[in-house]
């Protein structure tokens, strides 16, 4: 029988990272006889099996642009050369068979963005050379003829490149990331009330948690703004360059003692037990991994409707669902939320919607999505 081979394109793998993760979980789904694993990548950090093939693909780069370019044209031509039978790739790169939209549209997020800046950035904003090379780079490569197939991890991500891109619809498949329902889960009583006298947090508090970097597309500022007007406190679980700014922010809302900027963290899980609810108002994002985390461990979400994880909340029941900017709205959904997510039949329902996206069911699908894709 003839062994398939496989190539996945990550420019940089980060083992922390959530594209990395679904990188990991499709190469061990697939992992089989007849099939032959390759990764073309820049950097490869963290550990990788043996039975996959690494092929480092690190040509100079000068900037933004001379880095992005450069790969896709060297990653496309080691493809070419090595004459793959499928290759996926997790980047915007023209030629590949199956792209992998974790970023989801480079359009809808600028269209998100300008509505934080005023009238002149927002010109500057799409006029800039960058992101007009992302977004020409992204209409290519829907449009090459080599392409068969899209993976996203949302409906909401579909619908846009419908939208933006005409691909039909039963070209896109959309497969929800997975979550180690084992790993992340609910806090006891006893180790809740370790953890916040560990992070000096009154037992009585009321504690939101924010995880993510990049502070601007995550909604960092309309947190902190609707965090400062209840009395709730708020864990802030990442990193920014721009971290002074919101910290001034805080400082000038009176509610410094109630927001904590925790910075970035390899072990996340005790955070999320220390917390009642997450809350991550972001500009636009395809599907936090926080989301699915969180709610892993038996905590009410509040997000946005720009994220692709609104489509696991069902508003009142296992969280609330807004505008991104609208604080008003923010502040009214925190308010509604279980004061203790332990125990609490708002946390039990977050936990129980996202009990069958486990790692073996995306193994499955993936699994079932190539088996298709290698039979046409």
């Amino acid at each position: 029988m003839k062994v398939f081979r496989l190539a996945i394109v990550r420019q940089k793998y980060r083992s922390d990272g959530g594209a990395e993760r679904f990188v990991s979980r499709a190469l061990e789904a697939l992992e089989h006889k007849y099939l032959e694993l390759n990764v073309i990548t820049r950097e490869w950090q963290g550990s990788r099996n043996p039975n996959w093939h690494l092929h480092p693909c690190n040509p100079m780069k000068f900037e933004r642009i001379s880095r992005e370019r450069g790969f896709a044209d060297s990653a496309r031509a080691l493809w070419q050369k090595e004459k793959f039978d499928l290759v996926q790739s997790h980047e915007r790169i023209p030629g590949c068979n199956i792209y992998r939209a974790g970023d989801g549209v480079h359009r809808r997020w600028l269209l998100q963005r300008a509505l934080m800046l005023p009238e002149w950035r927002r010109k500057w904003l799409f006029s800039n050379r960058y992101h007009r090379y992302v977004m020409c780079a992204e209409h290519a490569m829907y449009c090459a003829p080599e392409l068969k197939a899209v993976i996203c991890n949302a409906e909401m991500i579909k619908q846009e490149i419908i939208e933006g891109f005409g691909i039909p619809a039963d070209k896109i498949t959309v497969t929800y990331n997975a979550i180690d329902n084992q790993k992340f889960l609910p806090v006891n009583e006893q180790l809740r009330q370790q953890l916040r006298v560990n992070y000096q947090i009154s037992q009585q508090a009321h504690c939101l948690i924010f995880v993510g970097s990049g502070f601007e597309r995550k909604g960092l500022a309309a947190a902190i703004r609707a965090v400062a007007a209840t009395g709730s406190y708020l864990l802030v679980v990442g990193k920014d360059k721009a971290e002074k700014r919101y910290r001034a922010l805080v400082q000038s809302l009176g509610c410094g003692e109630r927001v904590r900027f925790m910075g970035d963290q390899k072990q996340i899980l005790p955070f999320y037990q220390a917390a009642d609810a997450l809350l991550l108002p972001t500009l636009y994002d395809p599907f936090p991994n926080a989301i699915l985390e969180a709610m892993s461990c038996g905590l009410p979400v509040i997000t946005s409707t720009t994220c692709g994880g609104a489509e696991f909340i069902t508003q009142g029941i296992n969280g609330f669902v807004s505008d991104s900017l609208n604080v008003d709205a923010l502040v009214e959904a925190i308010c509604a939320l279980p004061h203790q997510a332990l125990g609490s039949s708002m946390g039990e329902a977050a936990r129980l919607r996202i009990l069958p996206h486990t790692p073996a069911h995306l193994s499955r699908q993936l699994v079932d999505f190539y088996q298709r894709l290698l039979l046409e």
